[in-house]
């Protein structure tokens, strides 16, 4: 039987909060082929560096097949770097300890092995079409439905005694 040739999932993602901690997002950017599928969400509580990594989670979580063909495009140095430069190899080896957000770092690391996963960056806020996308749909999930009195649903992982502000991004 001969193996079956998927096209290239182009993952775009970003994250916002207004005030880190604060009201945030995510945004996501789907293109497979023609098709094309955008997600957002947000919480009333939560980081920059979170919503930048949920929004790849989510991302991956969304992919209907196993061994995706994926391209990660993100604005965010701390995802794109933990995965290129090897910081999450390191985190895993010494058991996350003294490291932010490892909730969601551990829910990625089987989504990584699911997929063939690639990360690259993009500067954020350049006109790079489906970041500016991301973001728009990222400030809507958080501080956007803050303004229209949306109550946004607590992060499940934040915990805001770990944070330090300043030193999230």
């Amino acid at each position: 039987m001969e193996e079956q040739h998927r096209p290239i999932i182009w993952l775009y993602t970003d994250g916002a909060s207004s005030g880190n901690p604060g009201p945030g997002g995510y945004g996501i950017v789907l293109k497979c082929g023609s098709l094309v599928k955008e997600m957002s969400g947000g919480f009333a509580c939560t980081t920059n560096n979170r919503m930048e990594l949920l929004a790849v989670i989510v991302g991956l979580k969304a992919i209907r097949w196993d061994n995706a063909d994926v391209i990660v495009t993100s604005d965010s140095s701390y995802v794109v770097n933990a995965i290129n430069q090897g910081w999450l190899d390191n985190w895993v080896r010494k058991g996350f300890r003294k490291v932010k957000n490892p909730d969601l770092w551990m829910e990625l690391l089987p989504l990584l092995k699911k997929h063939s996963v690639r990360f690259q960056w993009v500067h954020g806020h350049n006109g790079h079409p489906e970041n500016e996308r991301c973001d728009a749909l990222a400030v809507d999930a958080g501080a956007g439905a803050v303004s229209r009195g949306v109550q946004l649903p607590p992060d499940p992982g934040f915990d805001p005694a770990s944070e330090t502000l300043g030193l999230e991004d």
